[in-house]
């Protein structure tokens, strides 16, 4: 059911970005540069990221470019900004989320450990900002722990995005491997208890890698612990190593055992389930909320 990677073997048939439209990357671009943002698909190395941006969804990093974690599956610069924060993001945010006309924003952010919040009140903001220039445009927070401050999580569950999305992002046993040390599994899974607690209107929404070496069983335990603290939403993909100073592939997934463990999530409760080798926490998040949750 699984591929071994060798430190030789191309990337499989089924793993394909597609390539961008000169006319739209220009675009928005500019647009991203006018307003001194940054995207996650970029930084991250995403390879759906032109996809997204051509269906009326986008994934834009908050809080600078720079991040105080060290996670060995991230490509994302590791620095000490020294609570460096732009005051003028919230507003340039909801100025380009309008003139990109997008339907569906995930805002996702670098963890800042350096700031007393964790950046918590300036997420806040610019959920905020968005909401008021734009209101009929889905939001969606992709937020880090806030090490553990639940003060700090109150002030952006106040500004209510639709979907609260943090990421487990690998089983319980793999995670002192794959993440920081700062980071914990039981702390995620108290996040994501914390929001659902504060305000039961809020979707939930957690993502897990496949492909590091993890075993079926660590998955299934893992989905059944999201679903314990009553998470609304699961992605499920495949990892890709952004650079080779990350973790290399152990394995790639078959895509038909992503439609097993998509199959596995959906009886386990959970409202929706992406599960496939490309997808990615907001992989096309729009499509996926929008027809399966907000029509019910």
């Amino acid at each position: 059911m699984r591929t071994k990677k060798s430190p030789h073997q191309p990337k499989p048939t089924w793993i394909r970005s597609k390539l961008p439209t000169k006319a739209k990357f220009k675009e928005i671009k500019s647009i991203l540069k006018n307003n001194q943002l940054h995207t996650v698909c970029e930084e991250a190395l995403c390879p759906n990221w032109t996809e997204c941006w051509e269906s009326g969804t986008a994934t834009f990093l908050l809080m600078g470019s720079v991040c105080t974690r060290n996670c060995k599956f991230c490509d994302v610069t590791t620095q000490d900004p020294h609570g460096i924060l732009n005051p003028l993001e919230p507003k340039n945010l909801a100025q380009a989320v309008k003139d990109m006309k997008l339907k569906y924003v995930v805002l996702t952010s670098v963890t800042r450990d350096d700031l007393l919040d964790g950046g918590a009140l300036h997420l806040a903001h610019c959920v905020e900002a968005v909401q008021n220039e734009t209101s009929e445009v889905i939001i969606e927070i992709l937020h880090p722990d806030f090490q553990g401050n639940l003060r700090a999580l109150k002030s952006l569950v106040k500004s209510k995005p639709h979907v609260m999305g943090h990421n487990i992002e690998t089983t319980r046993a793999m995670t002192p491997m794959v993440r920081d040390k700062r980071a914990s599994f039981d702390q995620s899974l108290q996040i994501l208890d914390t929001i659902k607690r504060l305000d039961s209107n809020i979707l939930t929404k957690s993502s897990i890698m496949l492909g590091l070496g993890e075993t079926s069983d660590q998955v299934f335990s893992a989905l059944k612990e999201l679903r314990l603290v009553d998470v609304d939403i699961v992605t499920i993909g495949q990892y890709l190593q952004p650079s080779r100073k990350n973790l290399d592939v152990i394995e790639y997934i078959l895509p038909e055992v992503f439609e097993y463990w998509e199959k596995i999530a959906i009886e386990l409760g959970f409202l929706y389930v992406a599960s496939g080798p490309l997808v990615r926490s907001s992989y096309k998040a729009g499509e996926y909320y929008i027809k399966n949750c907000l029509r019910e």
